[in-house]
């Protein structure tokens, strides 16, 4: 299994931004002001895969007082790894879709000026989801093996 690439993520961002945008500009009128903290619980779901991350790298590092792994556990954790890392990008490209969208027209529509603020909380929370999947992710890797041990 390969790392999740950067590469691959920015361009799922692009997609979601570009398809959020297309929306947007189609049916942006009939919708309702998003709520200011809409983006946030993609914060709780990054906290609990940051403390997943530093629990599971103790213990795959074998650190003294540590339980081992199960191999099984380590691969469902790099699975919601990965799925987390593309939910967050595509999110933030969602969520950035919004922003570009809401900057030109905030005077036009009374909801654009909160909608504005909530993109750019969605925004952060989707990155902070993006970084503490790909750290959930490297904290999976096995440890290399020391040469001249057991």
């Amino acid at each position: 299994m390969k790392f999740t690439s950067p590469r691959d993520l920015a361009a799922v961002a692009i997609v979601g931004g570009l398809l959020a945008h297309l929306l947007l500009r189609l049916a942006y009128d009939s919708l309702p002001p998003l709520p200011q903290l809409a983006g946030s619980t993609l914060l709780v779901i990054a906290l609990v895969e940051a403390v997943l991350a530093f629990s599971l790298r103790a213990r795959i590092q074998r650190r003294p007082g540590a339980r081992p792994v199960q191999p099984l556990t380590a691969a469902r954790a790099v699975a919601l790894a990965k799925a987390s890392s593309v939910l967050g990008a595509l999110m933030f490209g969602a969520w950035a879709g919004l922003l570009i969208y809401t900057i030109p027209v905030r005077d036009s529509f009374p909801a654009a000026g909160n909608d504005l603020f909530a993109a750019v909380v969605g925004m952060v929370s989707a990155a902070v989801l993006t970084a503490a999947a790909l750290w959930l992710e490297h904290c999976c890797k096995t440890p290399k093996e020391n040469s001249g041990t057991d």
